[in-house]
């Protein structure tokens, strides 16, 4: 596996996936103290970077393996970017996906002409039975992550940013079960040893940080994250025999950090990105890594958020930025004490998005009322201001968290 192999596998492709612009981003530079520049994949075919090996596997299998038809598993990109590619080939696909996968990505994968199958609660419970399935069914099994010609594919977006920013100083790359970095690093260092390339994992399911310090592939007990695309708790060994030889270093974002950058993101860029696809952004903007002053490329590797999710993600990005707050209060119930609070809080700026006074309830006494209030804010310190003025007035306020998970 090397460069030569990588270059091969564009040429392959060509016209069937998009070279994907390099956008310079004025905002995240000088959040960031460095040159950041968006490398968005949240636009290629089929929303994510998969397309780029799974179509470069499928072009490599024997016209037998590809009559027998494919079998994959995914937690949605790497499902798409296989059924898109059968499709193109047109050849039979099935793809099993996790039962608690977004709805969006098994509509999408249907509509590319796969067969899905929904089993397990997590990717490596999908992966199990797929494997079992194919051995059943006598298909031929495309890994997401785990296979020499996946990693070459996509190796590809490395080799783009090199072309398109021949100077630059380091790449900063999502890592699930590593197939995208491992193809990044190894065509990056090859055309340019002196660039750094890091990876990003979500600390609620850091399997690859573990592996390496472990030096061998593990499997690790994980927490849900809004990090879908990269919740692996196996990285694959191909992927960590790559990673272990030319990556710099991997770091991790907490969910907070995630769910601020993919605001920040689709406010101040425009572009909607998953939470897998803001982690690279995310240790770039919250200094997770020693960078300062360089030429820097943060991978958005994919954009495929279900609708329903979206304002959820808004909500929280809000929330952990200050700019939402919910209040809770117990009101003594008679006229003009609801207008006292509201009067409270416009008097200092904050636009009042929802009431709800409830008069009967299991906590709620006779001659009591019990409040709650939702507010747009500027920043944390608003609230905070919020909060010690109405306790000054004598009210007992409670913060309430309303954080939708995933």
């Amino acid at each position: 596996m090397n460069l030569d192999d990588v270059l091969a596998a564009r040429k392959k492709f060509k016209g069937i996936v998009h070279t994907t612009p390099l956008d310079y981003s004025h905002t995240f530079s000088t959040i960031a103290q460095n040159e950041v520049y968006l490398k968005l994949e949240n636009l290629q075919k089929t929303g994510s970077f998969k397309v780029r090996g799974s179509y470069n596997k499928l072009s490599s299998l024997s016209k037998e393996e590809l009559n027998k038809g494919v079998v994959a598993a995914s937690a949605g990109n790497h499902a798409q970017g296989v059924a898109y590619s059968s499709k193109m080939l047109g050849i039979p696909c099935t793809i099993v996906m996790p039962k608690g996968a977004p709805l969006s990505k098994v509509l999408a994968t249907k509509q590319y002409g796969a067969e899905v199958i929904l089993e397990g609660t997590v990717f490596d419970e999908a992966l199990a039975y797929a494997l079992e399935y194919c051995d059943r069914v006598g298909g031929t099994f495309i890994h997401a992550f785990d296979d020499h010609d996946v990693i070459v594919g996509q190796g590809t977006v490395g080799v783009e940013i090199v072309e398109q920013l021949p100077d630059i100083d380091a790449i900063i790359c999502p890592v699930g079960g590593g197939g995208l970095i491992a193809g990044v690093a190894m065509a990056v260092k090859q055309m340019n040893p002196n660039i750094a390339v890091y990876g990003v994992q979500a600390s609620a399911c850091p399997s690859m940080k573990q592996s390496l310090l472990e030096r061998k592939p593990v499997m690790i007990e994980a927490t849900p994250t809004m990090a879908d695309g990269i919740a692996v708790k196996k990285p694959g060994q191909k992927n960590f025999d790559i990673i272990k030889e030319y990556v710099d270093d991997i770091v991790c974002v907490d969910e907070m950090e995630i769910a601020r950058t993919m605001l920040m993101v689709l406010e101040r860029s425009k572009l909607l990105v998953e939470g897998s696809g803001a982690s690279s952004l995310a240790a770039l903007l919250y200094k997770k890594l020693n960078l300062t002053g360089k030429k820097v490329t943060a991978i958005l590797s994919g954009g495929n958020v279900d609708v329903h999710f979206i304002s959820r993600i808004i909500e929280r990005g809000l929330v952990e930025a200050g700019r939402f707050a919910h209040f809770s209060m117990t009101l003594k119930d008679k006229p003009g004490e609801l207008e006292k609070v509201l009067s409270s809080v416009t008097n200092l700026n904050a636009n009042i998005q929802d009431v709800n006074l409830q008069h009967v309830g299991r906590h709620i006494y006779p001659g009591f009322a019990q409040l709650e209030i939702s507010v747009e804010t500027r920043n944390n310190d608003h609230i905070e201001e919020l909060h010690k003025v109405l306790k000054n007035k004598g009210y007992n306020i409670q913060l309430v968290e309303r954080l939708y998970e995933q």
